[in-house]
C-alpha cells in the first residue's frame, strides 16, 4: 500500500516508530492524547447532544406557527430549523474532509442512543438481512423521499416525525441486535452511509499499529462499536473516531494520523473498494436531485397536471383526497395540503432522476472501465468498474452540500454577498468538485497502470459524467 502523505514533506506509513518529529505528528499526537484521556467523559456530551435533539424536535410542537417573514432571532420553530438546515447539516458534511464520521463517534444522539439500548436490550445476533450492503442504500432513499413528501424543510411536525422515526428505528435496531456494539451505525443509518462514503475522502486515518494482511470486514469480537477487526483495517467508512481502540502506549490497537485528503480513493484497490458504495453514489446523486428538481422544473407541474386531468376523466376521485400527515404534508393552516396525487407523483419523480441519473453515471463509468483495459489497465471489468465508480465522490458531494445547505448559503448575505454573489461562491465549489473527481479519475487509473500518456481517453467518459450531473443540478442550485 503506498505511504500517505501528512504534509510538510513529510510521510507516514503503517506501522512507523512513533517517536518522529514533525508538525503534523506532534498535532495528532496531541489530539489522540487529549481525546484518549477525556473520552470517558463522552457520555456527557452524548446526554447533551440527546436533550438538545429532543428539544429541537418537541419544543417547536407546542409553538404557534411563525409568521411568514420570521427570521431565526424571531420564533424558536425558525431558529430550529435554522440549526437543522443552516448550520447542522451543512457543518457535519463539511467536516467529512477533514475528519471523517468524527460526528457519528463523538457527536451523534442517534448512534449514542442505539447504543445505550443495547447495553439493556436483547443483544440478538446481527441477521443477514441488516447486514445486506444495500440496506443503508434503501434506508437512505426512504428518508430522502419521506421527507420531501412530509415536508421537513419547511414544518416543524414533519421534521418532529421524520427524525423522530428515525432516532426510533436506531433504538429498535441497538435494542435487538448486536452485542455491546453499534449495528445500527455500521449497517442501517443513511446519514453514516453518506458520511462513511465521503469519509474516504478525509485527512483523519485511525491506522493499525500491527497491521494484518486484509481479509475479513468485519468481527463482533472487537472493541469497536462499529465490528472492524482492528488490524485489518485499511478503510475509513465504518470508523466512527470514538478513540476506544487507541492507546498511545500499548504496542497494539489503532494510532491517530493525517493524510492528504482524497488519498484512500486513489488508492481505493488498496481499501476495500464495494459496489454498494457505488450504487449509493450514483443512486444518492439521483435521489437528491430529483428532490430538488420537483421543485423548481416546470416539468413537474406539467406532469401533475396531465396525471391530475387522466384521474379525473377515469373517475379516481381519491387521488384528489388528502393522504395521513405522518405520511405526506397536510397543513391546511399554512396553506399547504398534499394529496395522493402529489405524494405519488413526487416519489415517482425522484425515483425517476434515480434511475436516470445511476443509469447515466453508470454509463460512463461502465464506458472508462472499457477504455481503461484498452489501454492497459489491470484487473476484471467489473472491478475496473467499482474502483473508477468513486470519481465521482467529491462532485456527488459538492451537490449535495450544494443543493441540501441552502441556509449556510444564505449566511453570507450577512457578509454582503448579494445573489449573484452566493451564485459565484457555489459555482466555484462545484467547479473544485468537478476537478478533484476529474483529478481522481487520472489518479485511480494510473493505479489500474494504464500509462500516463494514454489516460486522457478514459478520463473523458468520466468528466462527460460529472458535468452531466452539473447541468441536472445547474437550476436547483442556481
Amino acid at each position: 500500500m503506498p505511504n500517505d502523505h501528512v504534509g510538510c514533506g513529510q510521510t507516514v506509513g503503517r506501522g512507523q516508530d512513533r517517536s518522529r518529529t514533525g508538525f503534523w505528528v506532534k498535532l495528532t499526537d496531541l489530539l489522540e492524547t487529549f481525546f484518549v484521556r477525556h473520552r470517558r467523559h463522552l457520555i456527557f456530551v452524548h446526554g447533551a447532544m440527546f436533550v438538545g435533539f429532543i428539544s429541537l424536535l418537541t419544543v417547536p410542537l407546542f409553538l404557534d406557527a411563525p409568521p411568514d417573514q420570521a427570521g431565526p432571532l424571531d420564533h424558536v420553530a425558525v431558529f430550529a430549523n435554522y440549526l437543522i438546515w443552516g448550520l447542522w447539516f451543512p457543518l457535519v458534511f463539511l467536516s467529512v474532509i477533514v475528519t471523517g464520521r468524527s460526528w457519528c463517534g463523538l457527536l451523534c444522539p442517534m448512534g449514542a442512543a442505539a447504543e445505550w439500548t443495547n447495553r439493556v436490550g436483547l443483544q440478538r445476533p446481527i441477521p443477514r438481512w441488516l447486514q445486506w450492503p444495500g440496506t443503508p442504500i434503501v434506508s437512505f432513499v426512504i428518508v430522502t423521499i419521506w421527507g420531501q413528501t412530509l415536508g421537513i424543510r419547511d414544518h416543524a411536525q414533519a421534521l418532529a416525525i421524520l427524525f423522530g422515526t428515525v432516532l426510533a428505528a436506531a433504538l429498535v435496531v441497538g435494542f435487538l441486535y448486536g452485542r455491546r456494539k453499534r449495528a445500527w451505525c455500521r449497517h442501517a443509518c443513511p446519514i453514516g452511509l453518506m458520511l462513511g462514503v465521503y469519509g474516504r475522502l478525509g485527512a483523519v486515518d485511525f491506522r493499525p499499529k500491527r497491521p494484518q494482511p486484509a481479509g475479513v470486514t468485519w468481527t463482533e469480537k472487537t472493541v469497536c462499536p462499529t465490528l472492524i477487526d482492528l488490524n485489518q483495517k485499511v478503510e475509513s467508512r465504518h470508523c466512527i473516531e470514538c478513540f476506544r481502540c487507541v492507546s498511545p502506549k500499548a504496542p497494539g490497537g489503532l494510532t491517530l494520523r493525517l493524510r492528504r485528503p482524497g488519498i484512500e480513493i486513489e488508492a481505493i484497490r488498496d481499501h476495500h473498494p464495494n459496489l454498494a458504495e457505488v450504487l449509493f453514489l450514483f443512486t444518492g446523486t439521483g435521489a437528491a436531485l430529483g428532490g430538488f428538481l420537483w421543485l423548481v422544473l416546470g416539468s413537474y407541474q406539467r406532469l401533475r397536471q396531465c396525471v391530475g386531468d387522466w384521474a379525473i376523466d377515469h373517475e379516481w376521485y381519491w387521488l384528489g383526497e388528502p393522504g395521513p400527515y405522518w405520511l405526506m404534508a397536510v397543513y391546511p393552516d399554512q396553506r399547504e395540503v398534499f394529496r395522493w396525487l402529489d405524494f405519488f407523483l413526487i416519489t415517482g419523480y425522484m425515483l425517476g432522476w434515480l434511475v436516470l441519473m445511476t443509469a447515466l453515471l453508470t454509463a460512463t463509468t461502465a464506458a472508462t472501465a472499457w477504455l481503461s483495459g484498452r489501454a492497459g489497465g489491470t484487473g476484471t471489468p467489473s472491478r475496473r468498474f467499482i474502483e473508477l465508480g468513486y470519481q465521482y465522490a467529491p462532485v456527488a458531494m459538492v451537490s449535495l452540500l450544494i443543493g441540501l445547505a441552502g441556509g449556510l448559503f444564505r449566511n453570507f448575505q450577512y457578509l454582503g454577498l448579494d445573489s449573484g454573489g452566493i451564485a459565484l461562491v457555489k459555482g466555484v465549489l462545484f467547479a473544485g468538485g468537478c476537478l478533484w473527481s476529474l483529478h481522481l479519475g487520472e489518479r485511480l487509473l494510473a493505479g489500474q497502470g494504464v500509462p500516463r500518456s494514454r489516460r486522457w481517453l478514459p478520463l473523458i467518459p468520466g468528466a462527460l459524467g460529472s458535468l452531466a450531473v452539473g447541468l441536472a443540478w445547474y437550476p436547483a442550485i442556481f
